[in-house]
């Protein structure tokens, strides 16, 4: 697959950008993110604003899903909510993949208990070729909510997030969701010139979307990928990675002056669902940090990477409803095994299930800021050949 390269913007970020203030840049999570490892491990979790938080469900009632992304007020509101509740070090931009597409003017709906529904899908040359361009002022509704959010978060950082071009195609091609994304797939082989032109439209305008969040005062970005492990390493070399290089050219080259006086640029962290063969790939395309999912250990992830990249993840969202003695265990289990990389930030291997108790996501954030840090701090004097006192002696239950 070719698809055109853009080249990095390289651009100084406004003085009021959080990362170019200070407010952020010297964060638990940015500094993570740039592979610093401090004290305490920074923890937010996908989905963290949503389903699971009785005062999001009240505040949705009566408002479809894209009209709420798409309300500035009430899309911040949503991202702030999780941030007050649970004390996480960041807040994750409420939104869905299928904005921009919406954005661009292509019908799409949300529908529930599905997901993304488009009903005239994508499947010839023809339809591609009437897929509507994005006028970047429609991103005004974008760039608002984040200028609201990030002014009441303070030093809190914001992720930005969008949906990887594979992920949008899939949508396209199928109409909504889908078990194995067989007709999208066929298309990229039965079609390959279509679907360059597809993956080109889908990379242009989430790169769009991303770059608006970031330029409004987010202070790292989210690559997200859904469905691209229903690919083989093979297909998504050749078929996927280049669009996703591309939509990640966007936010390359945003430059801030960090508090040790050096130029850094916006951290990008990519994450898929199911893509533990494809970590290395998905890295190569110009992300800083991988997202590891549930399924694959952050030891072996760091192994695969290399040893060299930051990771964020990933405790199993099954344990969110286990009893707390075996939560924490696995968070604990985790924590260790992130430490193979140079740094980690804990998140879930993917999103709160909708009927987890917040109860149990504040206390996995209070645990990890207070007992998993203490814990460290304990293995650290261990390797330095001091005596320690083992996580279980001295956790809460």
């Amino acid at each position: 697959m070719s698809l055109p390269t853009i080249e990095a913007d390289v651009q100084v970020l406004p003085a009021d950008h959080p990362l170019q203030s200070g407010r952020t840049s010297a964060s638990p999570l940015v500094t993570t993110y740039q592979g610093t490892r401090g004290a305490v491990t920074p923890i937010w979790m996908m989905r963290q604003a949503g389903r699971s938080l009785p005062e999001y469900r009240a505040l949705r009632v009566g408002t479809d899903m894209l009209d709420a992304c798409l309300d500035p007020a009430m899309a911040s509101e949503i991202t702030l909510q999780p941030v007050r509740r649970h004390g996480v070090d960041a807040g994750i931009f409420f939104s869905d993949i299928v904005v921009p597409i919406k954005l661009a003017g292509v019908d799409v709906s949300i529908v529930a208990g599905k997901g993304p529904v488009l009903p005239h899908p994508v499947r010839t040359a023809a339809d591609v070729a009437a897929l509507p361009d994005l006028d970047e002022a429609a991103l005004a509704p974008i760039s608002e909510a984040v200028a609201l959010t990030v002014a009441a978060l303070g030093d809190t950082p914001l992720i930005g997030f969008a949906g990887a071009p594979f992920t949008l195609a899939a949508y396209l091609v199928e109409g909504g969701p889908s078990k194995d994304h067989i007709a999208a797939r066929t298309m990229m082989h039965s079609d390959p010139e279509t679907w360059q032109g597809l993956m080109r439209w889908t990379a242009t305008i989430t790169g769009a979307f991303l770059r608006a969040q970031l330029m409004a005062g987010a202070s790292a970005a989210q690559l997200f990928d859904s469905w691209a492990g229903a690919l083989s390493l093979a297909d998504y070399t050749a078929k996927v990675a280049p669009a996703s290089a591309l939509a990640l050219s966007r936010v390359h080259g945003l430059q801030y002056t960090a508090p040790d006086a050096a130029t850094r640029t916006v951290p990008i962290v990519h994450f898929g669902v199911g893509t533990g063969e494809l970590l290395g790939a998905m890295h190569d395309v110009g992300a800083d940090v991988m997202g590891v999912d549930y399924r694959i250990p952050l030891d072996e992830a760091s192994r695969r990477l290399g040893g060299t990249v930051p990771l964020q993840g990933n405790i199993d969202p099954a344990f969110l409803a286990a009893p707390w003695p075996v939560l924490e265990a696995h968070v604990l289990d985790v924590l260790d095994r992130g430490r193979a990389a140079p740094s980690h930030v804990l998140n879930l291997g993917h999103g709160v299930p909708p009927d987890t108790d917040p109860v149990v996501i504040t206390r996995v954030v209070s645990f990890v800021h207070d007992v998993a840090g203490d814990a460290a701090a304990r293995g650290s004097d261990a390797d330095a050949g001091t005596s320690a006192t083992t996580s279980a002696e001295t956790s809460t239950s």
